[in-house]
């Protein structure tokens, strides 16, 4: 995802938002990622306030994982809290650069219209 999208903006605000990140690690640091990211992304969404869940998906193929990262919201100003002002950007933590072949600048954004 190069640039940002905009959340859309139907008249009546969604139940559910759904912040998605993508990234990818070299497969041989995949576990060792996917650790990490459950002690940082995963850990802090969980512990934001307005945070409703957090699905973390991956596949390896071609000797490259795939991540991809997805956390549901109650509102914006939840997503704010976590990610801050510029919620539209990538929230990444030290480490990420050892593990990841790129940092994506941008998430996406969803209004959730079906959930589990």
């Amino acid at each position: 995802m190069n640039a940002p999208s905009p959340t859309s903006s139907g008249s009546k605000a969604p139940a559910l938002i759904a912040r998605v990140w993508h990234g990818v690690t070299p497969d041989a640091k995949a576990d060792a990622y996917a650790a990490y990211l459950s002690s940082t992304g995963t850990r802090d969404c969980h512990a934001t306030p307005g945070n409703r869940g957090v699905l973390v998906m991956r596949r390896s193929q071609g000797g490259e994982t795939e991540f991809t990262f997805i956390s549901l919201w109650e509102s914006l100003d939840a997503i704010r809290a976590f990610a801050g002002a510029d919620y539209e950007k990538a929230r990444y933590y030290p480490k990420d650069a050892e593990y990841l072949l790129d940092l994506e600048p941008f998430v996406v954004h969803y209004d959730v219209v079906a959930a589990p």
